[in-house]
């Protein structure tokens, strides 16, 4: 990517400002109210469904707004919430989009709107996904873990869109940890040691999950900055456990803001050998270029070309299935959001790779990526 611009610091530090300003307006999300958002409705309407998302998290509780349930303040410990978000009927919303009311409580009707929402402690939380299990017959956890510029309603809306678009066939679960959900750069330094701060809680949780007798099955979601903190965890828990993953199958990594080197590191340390990864990058991510550029210029995992090298020979080393989604591009769509944005190309790519023939390990792979993505 070539050399550090050599440029006076303040005038460094204002491309670092304009940087971290276009990178958060990429990877943030649509407009939305700034309060309330999380206070339930009476009733949705008919035609709308229902996802049920259990959630733990890192984030302080709010005392200042009742819809907002957690706020971006840290918690030295781990907190428990189970929401349910109705999503208007697919003939009146774009699939791929979350669909915000202008102002809460909003119309069921036309948009995504709060059913339930409550605090669990941890027995609760259990007690939750168990009765979940056993409500859905569904024995697959969906873990998801959000990116930058995410407050805890943004993520808790987005991951509901994610499960009910994709039509996953899991228990959704979200690990929401304290990201400032602001556009400065203070906001984005602070949500990076956010995601630090909160690698061993993610770790726990999947330890929790994995001891659930209920559960067969645990897939991990995460989408750009949230890449970093997934990856650290299954690092700390390779480490433990000298690399048994246990009841954790597979691992999606969409967008990874993540260093290129450093990821040769973490995935040494985890093994592929009994976990499938699948990569999901976008070559025209702008959110991606631009954070490269902020660290150093050392390409992010998620902007990097998969058929040039070294990536191509690591990759099929590692037995890493890649999905580049830079083909799937179209006029004003925003690259870093792409795979959720447009699910069902994504699930329509993984269907027509699986069709082309894959090597046996590789075609157990695509099945599985297939079910946990959506059919």
């Amino acid at each position: 990517m070539g050399e550090p611009s050599r440029t006076a610091p303040g005038l460094r530090w204002a491309v670092v400002w304009s940087l971290v300003t276009v990178s958060a307006l990429l990877a943030g999300c649509s407009t939305r109210p700034q309060q309330g958002v999380l206070i339930p409705v009476a009733d949705a309407t008919g035609g709308a469904s229902r996802v049920h998302v259990l959630a733990a998290s890192t984030r302080q509780r709010s005392s200042t707004d009742p819809g907002e349930m957690f706020n971006s303040d840290r918690s030295d410990s781990v907190s428990y919430a189970s929401v349910v978000v109705s999503i208007p009927p697919d003939s009146a919303r774009k699939i791929g989009e979350v669909q915000w009311p202008t102002s809460p409580p909003g119309d069921p009707a036309r948009n995504f709107v709060t059913v339930s929402a409550d605090y669990l402690d941890r027995q609760g939380f259990v007690s939750a996904l168990q009765a979940e299990a056993s409500r859905t017959k569904r024995h697959k956890v969906l873990v998801f873990v959000h990116g930058f510029n995410n407050r805890f309603d943004d993520a808790v809306y987005r991951f509901s869109q994610i499960a009910h678009d994709s039509k996953a066939q899991a228990i959704p679960v979200l690990f929401t940890w304290p990201s400032r959900g602001e556009i400065r750069l203070r906001a984005y330094t602070y949500d990076r040691e956010s995601a630090n701060f909160s690698r061993d809680a993610l770790e726990n949780l999947l330890e929790l999950l994995s001891n659930q007798p209920g559960v067969d099955e645990v897939t991990v979601l995460a989408h750009s900055m949230g890449n970093w903190i997934a990856l650290e965890a299954l690092r700390t828990r390779a480490i433990r456990t000298n690399r048994r993953p246990g009841k954790i199958r597979n691992v999606l990594l969409v967008a990874p803001d993540v260093d290129v080197d450093v990821f040769r590191t973490q995935i040494r340390r985890i093994g592929t050998s009994d976990l499938r990864f699948a990569l999901f990058v976008s070559q025209d991510d702008e959110a991606l270029a631009l954070s490269s550029r902020i660290w150093g210029g050392v390409p992010r995992l998620g902007d990097v070309n998969p058929e040039a090298e070294p990536y191509r020979s690591e990759f099929e080393q590692d037995h890493i299935e890649v999905f580049d989604l830079t083909s799937l591009k179209t006029v004003g769509d925003d690259a870093h959001s792409r795979a959720f944005e447009d699910v069902t190309s994504v699930t329509a790519m993984i269907k027509q790779r699986f069709s082309q023939g894959q090597q046996l390990a590789d075609r157990d792979l695509v099945t599985v990526m297939k079910n946990a993505v959506g059919d």
